[in-house]
């Protein structure tokens, strides 16, 4: 019977993996005791689930695959364990043991970038698959970190010989001349999050040293007109606030040996009233061409704090009510 009780002991190694499974102060274990009708006692040396016999499995599948990683030497956040925990509730979190295990760089510190959902994966998956990708998706969702993480990776083993950054540098229209300075300090707040990524996976000291070398440019989309980049990884942020002109624009200016990666969040375009985004066009127009991927984030994949994830729902379900969607 799907209903009977079921009581399920799973032993634990040592102290220390208790802690890291059950979190600081036993928090993780008590986000997942409210997600779930099974009762979880940790005795000694093994953590006790009971209850629902379709309860305890799903829980017994999260801690397992959860004691795997660790003893795999990965440590899970707050975020990994509500994930898993999503995943489990269809026993689907062994999916978990693949996209921690993948290592597909580190940091300038050493520590390894995985991607940390199935929906990661499948973009991860498709950049090196496909010269032009889109990735649409709420913000934390990882698509630019993980664009530029790609980037990095690609320049390193010489598959290009050049990174392009670029977004639309004013949200209204690119009115660069009202800003003060000079080029570099009027679109430098407007590429903040691409020089964090890069400075997170390759450092300060090695980012400018790229970018002396010209093996990095970053520059806003208005200076793109007129060049065709060859065996270059292109990355278009904050596509969604761009014309439809200026994605033709971007577009055709693909090179050989060249691969283009578009993010953007459809439900944050910052346009003035009456103007249509670039990146809903082009979904619209190139969906029905195989050569280009498109990959659509869900909350599901926010990676960034819990609470976030549940900020988008809360807007999304908003928007549906008023009749926004």
């Amino acid at each position: 019977m799907q209903n009977e009780t079921k009581v399920v002991k799973i032993p634990l190694a040592n102290a220390a993996e208790g802690l890291a499974l059950f979190g600081p102060q036993d928090k993780y274990l008590r986000l997942v005791q409210q997600q779930t009708e099974a009762d979880i006692m940790s005795r000694e040396a093994e953590i006790s689930i009971s209850g629902p016999s379709s309860e305890v499995d799903s829980i017994e599948q999260l801690f397992t695959v959860l004691q795997q990683l660790v003893r795999g030497g990965y440590s899970p956040s707050e975020r990994d364990i509500m994930y898993a925990l999503e995943l489990a509730k269809t026993l689907q979190a062994d999916q978990l043991l693949d996209l921690f295990k993948a290592v597909l760089t580190t940091t300038f510190r050493g520590k390894p970038i995985h991607v940390k959902t199935i929906g990661q994966r499948h973009y991860v998956k498709t950049i090196r698959k496909m010269d032009i990708v889109f990735g649409i998706g709420p913000a934390g969702t990882g698509k630019t970190y993980l664009a530029v993480v790609l980037a990095v990776a690609a320049l390193k083993e010489g598959l290009v010989k050049k990174i392009m950054l670029t977004r639309p540098a004013v949200e209204a229209g690119e009115n660069l001349g009202f800003l003060p300075g000079d080029l570099q300090e009027k679109v430098d707040p407007y590429l903040r999050p691409l020089y964090d990524a890069l400075h997170d996976v390759m450092g300060p000291d090695q980012t400018l040293k790229a970018f002396e070398r010209g093996l990095i440019e970053i520059a806003p989309l208005a200076y793109m007109r007129g060049r065709t980049l060859d065996d270059s990884f292109i990355i278009l942020d904050e596509a969604q606030n761009t014309t439809p002109e200026q994605m033709k624009m971007f577009l055709t200016r693909l090179g050989f040996g060249s691969k283009m990666v578009i993010t953007g969040d459809v439900t944050q375009i910052d346009l003035p009233r009456g103007k249509r985004s670039g990146l809903i066009e082009a979904q619209r127009i190139l969906r029905d061409i195989p050569e280009i991927g498109f990959i659509t984030f869900t909350e599901q994949d926010v990676v960034r704090h819990s609470l976030v994830q549940k900020i988008i729902v809360a807007y999304n379900i908003d928007a549906e009510n008023q009749g926004y969607k």
